[in-house]
C-alpha cells in the first residue's frame, strides 16, 4: 500500500488563515470529484471559518471523559473505516486528551498516512520543537504543544500562509480572530507588532530553508550542475593568510546588497598536508565569518581551483570571491595561479571577484608559524656536541683501526651523526655537522689522503651526494621537530581556548577561578585585573590571585594585557614570549566578560528586588485603598448608626450592629496581621524560635477563626514532636485553613490530617473546592494573588504567601496538590524533633 501524502499549511501566528486556506483547498478538491472528509477542524467560533465547513462531510468525533469533563478528539478508527482519499486534520501539534489512541495528533496523522490516506493539516511556526526556546525569548510564552521538526520536514508540500503584522492586528481588532473581550489583551501581549514581525521572519526563513532542500534534491536527481541564480550565495576562498579577513568582509558587503544573500567561506587543503595553512588564522577567520552570519567549510583537494569550483557549484553559488595573488612575477612561469585559473574555468554561471589586499604581489610580512623550533638550551648544546665532537671522535676511531670499512660505509656513519645532530639540536647544528663531516671525509678518507683535493671524479659525486642527503635529511628532521613542537603548542593553546569557550557558554567560571587559571597556565607569581573609571583616575584592583603582592599599575607588572581603554590584566613573575600573549589576550577578554557578567547579575538582582518592592508597594496601596477601607467603612457606618439620636434602636438591632463592628474589627485585624507578616518576610526580619512541641497543642488553636462544623481534625496522639516555632506554625495553619474553608462548598468540611514520614511530619489541609490548575499551583503562593473569581472583600491575597514564608523560615515546605475527586490539598511539611538518646545501662 502506497503511503499517503502530507500537505501542511504553515503560519507565523494564530489567525493568519491556515484553517481557512485548508478548507478552501478541500472545497476545490471536492468540486474536482476528490473524496474529502473533515477528520478534525477547529473553527474557534470564527464565522468565516465556520461557514467554510458547510458542504464538507465531517467524521463524528470521539468523546472522552477526563477530570469530570467531556472532551472531543479525532476518531482515528472512524476515519480509517471511512477511508477517504483526503482527510483534513487541523492543529498538527495538538496534545490529545489522556485516554486517546495516541498522545499527539501528529501521531494520529502518521497512522492515516501509513494507511494510504492523504492528509492536509495546519501548524504554526511557534509549535516547531527546535524553535521553542527562540519563540519563548521573543514572546515570553513557552509553547507546551510542539511537533518534531522532522515530521513537518517530511511533508510532501509545505505552503506558507503569510500575512503582515498590521493586517493580522486589523483582523483581530475587527473581531475575526478572538472574541471582543479578549482582543485588547491579545493585542497588547502576544500579538504585539514586534512579536508578529519576529515570528513572521522565523516562518519565512524556515520555509526558505525547506525550499533550498527541495531545490538541492531536484538538482541532484536531475544531474544539474550549472548554477541557478535563485538566491545570492557567495563563496569566499581562504588560503589561511591574513588577507582572508578582508575577503570575508568584502563578501559580506556583497551579500547585503541582495535580499537573503549567504556567505560560505571555504578553505581547500591538499591531501598530503604538506602545505598546511595557519590553524590560528583559520580559526580567527572562522569566527569572523560566523559572526557575519555566514558558514565555514573545509574541503580537501589536490587541484585547488577545481575543488573550489566543485564546491561552489555543489552549493549552487552565484559568486566567488578570491584574493589577488601574492606571487612574484617570475613565479607565473610555473602557472597562472589559483585566482586566474578559477576565473577561466568558472564559465558563464559564476561571477569571480578578485579582491586586492595588503599582501598582494609582495612578500608575506609574517609567516603563520615560527621558523625556529624552541628545542631548549640543553638539546641545542647536545646537538652541537653530536654534530662537531661526534664526527671528530669517529674520524679518530676510523683512522686508528686496521680494518677499512670503505668510503661508502664511512659516509653512512658520518651521515648518522648528522641526523643525530638534527634530531637533538635542529637545523643549524645539522648543517654545521654536514659541512664538518664533508671536510673530514675529504681529508682523511678520500684519495689523495690528508689533502683537500679529490683525484677520482666518482668520489666527488659521492661527496656531493653525501652533502645533499645530509642537508635534506637535516631539513626534513628539523621540519618534523618544528612541526611537532608547533602541534604540541597549538594543542595546549586549543585546550586552553576550549576551556575558555566552554566557560563562556556555561557561564560557570568566577573571576577568582579564572585568575587562578591564568597564574597556573603561565607559571606567574601573581595576576591582577586592574580597572579605572577614566584616563586620569587611579587604577583599582578588581581581583587578584597568587602569593606575591599584585601590581598596583600595569606599568609595574612584568606583563600587562590591555582590555579596552580602562581595564588591564597585569602579571608578575617573568616576561612572556610574543606567542604566549595571544592566549593571554583570550584570558584577558574572558576576564572582562566575567566582570561584566557578574555586574549584570548584581544589577539584575537589584532590579528584581526593586521591581518586587515596587510591585508589593503597588499591591499594598491597592489593598489599603480597597480591602482595608471596606471593613473600616462598615465599622464607621455601624458606629455612626449607634450614635444617631434620630433612630430608637431595638436591642436586637443594637446587637446586630455591634456584631458587625466586631466582625469588621476581626477582619481588619486579620488583614493588618497578614500585611505585617508579609512585610517582615520581605525584609528578612522573621527569626523563628525553634522548640519541640506536639502538633495537637498548636493545630486546635489555629482553628479559632473558622466555624466549628467546617473542619474535621485528624491529628494522631502518637505523632512525634516537631521542631518548629509554635507562633509561626499556628499562623501558617490558620491561613491555610481559612483559605480552604473560603473555597470549599458549604456542605463539605475541610479535613486537617497529620502523619509522620521518616524524619518529617506532614500536615495536610484537604478541601473539596474547585481546585487549581497545575500551571497556577506555584502562582497562588505569590503575594497579592487571588485565584479565580474570589471577591475583592475576600482578603488581599497574602494568606498563602505568608504561610509558605513561615514554613520555609522554620525549615519546612508548603506545596499544593490536587485532591483525588476534586479540590486542593495543601501539604505543610516540618521537621520531626530528634529523639532523645536512650540512657546507658548500668552494666
Amino acid at each position: 500500500m502506497a503511503r499517503g501524502k502530507l500537505r501542511i499549511y504553515l503560519g507565523a501566528a494564530p489567525g493568519v488563515g491556515k484553517t481557512y486556506a485548508m478548507l478552501s483547498e478541500a472545497h476545490r478538491r471536492t468540486e474536482r470529484g476528490t473524496d474529502c472528509v473533515v477528520a478534525h477542524v477547529e473553527h474557534h467560533d470564527r464565522p468565516r471559518t465556520e461557514v467554510m465547513l458547510h458542504g464538507l462531510e465531517e467524521v463524528p468525533r470521539k468523546e472522552l471523559s477526563y477530570r469530570d469533563a467531556v472532551f472531543t478528539e479525532m476518531d482515528v478508527d472512524a476515519v480509517l473505516r471511512r477511508r477517504p482519499a483526503v482527510a483534513l486534520v487541523d492543529e498538527l501539534a495538538h496534545t490529545n486528551v489522556p485516554g486517546s489512541r495516541n498522545a499527539k495528533r501528529w501521531q494520529d496523522v502518521e497512522e492515516l498516512l501509513a494507511a494510504g490516506i492523504d492528509v492536509i493539516s495546519t501548524v504554526n511556526i511557534q509549535h516547531l520543537e527546535s524553535l521553542g526556546d527562540v519563540v519563548e525569548s521573543i514572546t515570553g510564552v513557552r509553547q507546551r504543544e510542539t511537533v518534531p521538526d522532522e515530521v513537518v520536514r517530511r511533508a510532501d508540500q509545505i505552503e506558507l500562509v503569510d500575512m503582515s503584522p498590521q493586517a493580522l492586528r486589523r483582523r483581530m481588532a475587527h473581531g475575526n480572530v478572538y472574541a471582543a473581550d479578549k482582543v485588547d489583551a491579545a493585542l497588547s501581549n502576544y500579538f504585539r507588532p514586534g512579536n508578529l514581525t519576529a515570528l513572521r521572519e522565523l516562518a519565512l526563513l524556515w520555509t526558505a530553508d525547506r525550499v533550498d532542500e527541495y531545490l538541492r534534491q531536484y538538482r541532484g536527481e536531475h544531474g544539474i550542475h550549472s548554477t541557478w541564480q535563485a538566491r545570492e550565495r557567495i563563496v569566499v576562498g581562504l588560503t589561511g593568510g591574513p588577507e582572508g579577513r578582508t575577503l570575508i568582509r568584502r563578501a559580506a558587503r556583497l551579500a547585503e546588497k541582495g535580499a537573503g544573500g549567504e556567505v560560505l567561506a571555504v578553505h581547500v587543503s591538499r591531501s598530503d598536508g604538506l602545505r598546511a595553512a595557519s590553524p590560528k588564522e583559520l580559526a580567527v577567520q572562522r569566527v569572523l565569518v560566523e559572526d557575519l552570519g555566514g558558514s565555514f567549510h573545509h574541503v580537501v583537494g589536490d587541484d585547488v581551483p577545481q575543488a573550489m569550483l566543485d564546491f561552489a557549484r555543489g552549493v549552487n553559488a552565484t559568486q566567488i570571491v578570491l584574493g589577488a595573488s601574492r606571487r612574484r612575477t617570475w613565479q607565473y612561469l610555473f602557472g597562472r595561479g589559483v585566482g586566474a585559473t578559477v576565473a577561466v574555468r568558472s564559465g558563464p554561471d559564476l561571477d569571480v571577484h578578485i579582491v586586492t589586499h595588503d599582501e598582494a604581489a609582495g612578500v608575506r610580512r609574517g609567516l603563520p608559524v615560527a621558523r625556529g623550533a624552541r628545542l631548549g638550551r640543553h638539546r641545542v648544546i647536545w646537538g652541537w656536541i653530536a654534530g662537531v665532537l661526534g664526527p671528530t671522535l669517529l674520524a679518530l676511531l676510523l683512522t686508528h683501526v686496521d680494518a677499512d670499512p670503505g668510503l661508502a660505509n664511512d659516509m653512512l656513519l658520518f651521515l648518522a651523526l648528522t641526523v643525530a645532530a638534527a634530531l637533538l639540536g635542529g637545523l643549524l647544528p645539522a648543517l654545521a655537522s654536514a659541512a664538518f663531516c664533508t671536510l673530514l671525509l675529504n681529508y682523511f678518507f678520500t684519495p689523495p689522503l690528508h689533502r683537500l683535493t679529490v683525484s677520482d671524479p666518482k668520489n666527488i659525486v659521492a661527496i656531493v651526494i653525501f652533502v645533499s642527503v645530509a642537508v635534506s635529511v637535516a631539513s626534513v628532521v628539523d621540519l618534523a621537530a618544528r612541526r611537532t613542537h608547533q602541534a604540541a603548542r597549538l594543542r595546549a593553546e586549543s585546550e586552553i581556548l576550549s576551556f575558555l569557550a566552554g566557560n563562556v557558554l556555561r557561564g560557570e567560571t568566577s573571576l577568582q577561578a579564572l585568575l587562578d587559571r591564568v597564574r597556573e597556565t603561565f607559571s606567574m607569581d601573581s595576576v591582577a585585573l586592574l580597572e579605572r573609571g577614566g584616563d586620569m583616575e587611579p587604577w583599582t584592583c578588581t581581583g587578584s590571585a597568587g602569593g606575591a603582592p599584585p601590581p598596583a599599575r600595569p606599568e609595574d607588572a612584568d606583563v600587562d594585557m590591555p582590555v579596552g581603554d580602562h581595564m588591564a590584566l597585569a602579571l608578575t613573575g617573568r616576561v612572556l614570549p610574543a606567542e604566549d600573549r595571544r592566549v593571554l589576550g583570550a584570558f584577558a577578554a574572558q576576564a572582562a566578560v566575567v566582570v561584566d557578567r557578574e555586574r549584570l547579575v548584581d544589577e539584575a538582582e537589584r532590579a528584581r528586588e526593586l521591581a518586587e518592592g515596587n510591585r508589593i508597594r503597588t499591591a499594598l496601596l491597592a489593598a489599603v485603598s480597597h480591602d482595608l477601607r471596606t471593613p473600616l467603612a462598615a465599622i464607621k457606618a455601624a458606629v455612626t448608626s449607634l450614635r444617631s439620636d434620630d433612630v430608637d434602636w431595638s436591642p436586637e438591632d443594637e446587637a446586630e450592629l455591634l456584631a458587625g463592628i466586631e466582625e469588621g474589627t476581626d477582619r481588619l485585624d486579620h488583614l493588618v496581621g497578614n500585611l505585617l507578616d508579609m512585610s517582615r518576610l520581605h525584609t528578612g526580619t522573621v527569626t523563628p524560635l525553634i522548640r519541640e512541641i506536639d502538633l495537637d497543642e498548636v493545630v486546635p488553636m489555629a482553628l479559632g477563626g473558622v466555624p466549628e462544623d467546617s473542619v474535621l481534625l485528624d491529628v494522631p496522639e502518637n505523632l512525634p514532636m516537631v521542631a518548629v516555632d509554635p507562633g509561626l506554625l499556628e499562623r501558617a495553619v490558620a491561613n491555610l485553613v481559612e483559605n480552604a474553608v473560603k473555597y470549599s462548598p458549604r456542605d463539605e468540611a475541610v479535613l486537617v490530617a497529620a502523619s509522620a514520614i521518616g524524619d518529617r511530619v506532614e500536615l495536610r489541609i484537604v478541601d473539596r473546592g474547585p481546585g487549581v490548575p497545575d500551571e497556577a499551583k506555584d502562582r497562588i503562593f505569590e503575594p497579592f494573588q487571588r485565584y479565580g473569581d474570589a471577591p475583592r472583600g475576600a482578603g488581599v491575597g497574602l494568606g498563602l504567601a505568608v504561610a509558605r514564608g513561615f514554613a520555609e523560615a522554620m525549615g519546612g515546605t508548603l506545596t499544593a496538590d490536587d485532591t483525588p475527586g476534586g479540590g486542593l490539598t495543601m501539604t505543610l511539611t516540618v521537621r520531626a524533633a530528634a529523639e532523645p538518646a536512650a540512657p546507658a545501662g548500668d552494666g
